[in-house]
């Protein structure tokens, strides 16, 4: 029984090890180095594909008892390069509509920093049901909340160009689920904040340059 219990968390480590390189790879670049966005996931894209290479290296090892030829490696890394892009420009650029709180707000998902964006696209393979309500802001908006204006917020559009923060709702759901959410993007490497109240969520966001020290 313990045995079974190791082999499926070592497979399960194995099958996520990769989406968390891609994610946390790119934010320690982005945090570290200040690299733009693009760059920081194309180093974690990098190592990332790197490690699929090794996987798919090692799975044919398994099956041939051999490290294959040298367009064997070639087909290999086409793939893993491929598995890599394919899955970076579908979590960049699609968000379902029932994902977000309004038709404002999902116009908004391509505002928000990339990185950002990839890791809400990841977890929403495991919650369907995670939505969105808010992102972009502008200083007048936190006046119409009844909340005094910031002079620096990551709700606001950084010198990335992209929003550094966004709101996802935790109201009718449970706290364990909440809480998994919650320690998934500190997993991830982002800052996360809850907001308990009328208008209970869970606020993510990246560090700015511009606005150090801000969450």
């Amino acid at each position: 029984m313990i045995d079974w219990i190791y082999n499926t968390l070592k497979l399960v480590l194995l099958l996520v090890l990769p989406f968390i390189l891609l994610i946390r790879g790119a934010v320690f670049f982005h945090n570290h180095y200040e690299l733009a966005s693009s760059i920081s996931l194309l180093a974690s894209g990098a190592v990332t594909t790197l490690l699929l290479f090794i996987y798919l290296t090692f799975m044919y090892g398994k099956v041939t008892g051999k490290i294959g030829s040298s367009n064997a490696l070639k087909r290999r890394t086409v793939i893993a390069i491929l598995l890599v892009l394919g899955y970076s420009s579908y979590g960049l650029f699609f968000l379902s509509n029932t994902n977000a709180k309004s038709s404002e707000v999902h116009a908004e998902f391509t505002k928000l920093h990339p990185i950002v964006r990839l890791s809400i696209s990841t977890v929403l393979f495991l919650d369907r049901s995670l939505l969105i309500t808010d992102s972009s802001r502008k200083p007048e908006d936190y006046k119409k909340m009844g909340l005094p204006s910031k002079q620096r917020s990551l709700h606001y559009k950084q010198s990335s160009g992209y929003v550094h923060a966004v709101d996802i709702r935790t109201n009718g759901r449970s706290e364990l689920r909440n809480q998994l959410l919650q320690w998934y993007f500190k997993l991830m490497g982002l800052h996360t904040l809850r907001h308990i109240g009328t208008a209970d969520h869970l606020h993510i966001s990246l560090s700015s340059k511009d606005s150090r020290g801000a969450i």
